[in-house]
């Protein structure tokens, strides 16, 4: 199974690291640490040498309770970024929802274009169809960043988020944009309950059997701190822990913040001789 990206063909038998790089001053985890766009590239070299695969870089917070942020603003945050993160030679891939930021960025050459909303802004769905190959990952969230964890109810959360992502995946599908450029990430955090998304996670090999590829980011989000006790900071054991059960359960792709610690893991695991896939990333 390959994700095709606008630079690159990611062979996808072996689990990929994307690497997370918050431009932001207010991620729920390390809003702040990366705002200055010498210490966002630095972090991406940082992230690239512990072993990812793949940049995901944002300029707007998703984290529950956050406020929108206005489309100049986040322009400003993370272009200068994405332009140096292009020159080095692996796919960078742009978290936003919205649709201007989606043409900037791909008008600079970004593999993919990744979205909390699944392409339901006006005009974000356009955006992606009308550019000849970048890879798409559709998200699902309930609801909005600034509400989303009031109370989130579902009736069967995994044919719920399963049957969203894949009527989304249709609709991109019919407007031009073929199957090998679509993933789908069931939002782990994201308009859900503790409860709900380790249900997703128990459950995920139903999420499979939609025949597109899973990415899925457990890293640091607050259901392993309500399991563990522990605040952001120190979730990483239970971040690699979820990471490694959600490649047990299938994933091809996993979103963290710590990227060395969750490279060693995979290494360890397939030495073991455990679940998992082989393969590397093609140009």
């Amino acid at each position: 199974m390959f994700w095709q990206t606008t630079r690159f063909r990611i062979d996808l038998a072996q689990p990929k690291v994307m690497g997370i790089v918050n431009v932001t001053p207010d991620s729920f985890s390390d809003g702040g640490r990366y705002g200055d766009v010498d210490a966002a590239l630095a972090h991406c070299r940082r992230l690239l040498s512990e072993g990812a695969d793949i940049l995901d870089i944002g300029g707007e917070s998703s984290r529950p309770g956050a406020h929108p942020v206005g489309v100049e603003e986040e322009l400003r945050r993370v272009l200068p970024v994405l332009e140096g993160a292009l020159r080095l030679g692996c796919p960078i891939s742009i978290d936003s929802a919205k649709s201007e930021l989606m043409r900037a960025a791909l008008a600079l050459g970004v593999d993919i274009v990744n979205d909390i909303n699944a392409f339901r802004a006006p005009g974000a769905l356009e955006q992606v169809a009308a550019h000849p190959s970048c890879g798409v990952c559709l998200m699902h969230m309930q609801g909005e960043p600034r509400s989303m964890q009031a109370e989130p109810v579902y009736g069967d959360v995994v044919r719920e988020v399963g049957d969203f992502l894949v009527a989304r995946a249709e609709l991109l599908r019919h407007a031009g944009v073929a199957a090998e450029r679509i993933v789908l990430d069931p939002g782990i955090g994201f308009g859900k309950t503790a409860a709900h998304n380790f249900e997703l996670l128990q459950r995920q090999d139903a999420l499979l059997h939609r025949g597109y590829p899973l990415l899925v980011g457990w890293s640091r989000k607050s259901s392993l701190g309500a399991l563990t006790g522990r605040g952001p900071s120190d979730r990483m054991a239970a971040s690699v822990a979820a990471a490694l059960a959600a490649v047990q359960r299938g994933a091809h792709i996993v979103r963290v913040h710590d990227v060395a610690a969750t490279v060693d893991a995979l290494k360890v695991w397939h030495a073991a001789g455990l679940p998992g896939r082989s393969g590397t990333i093609g140009a």
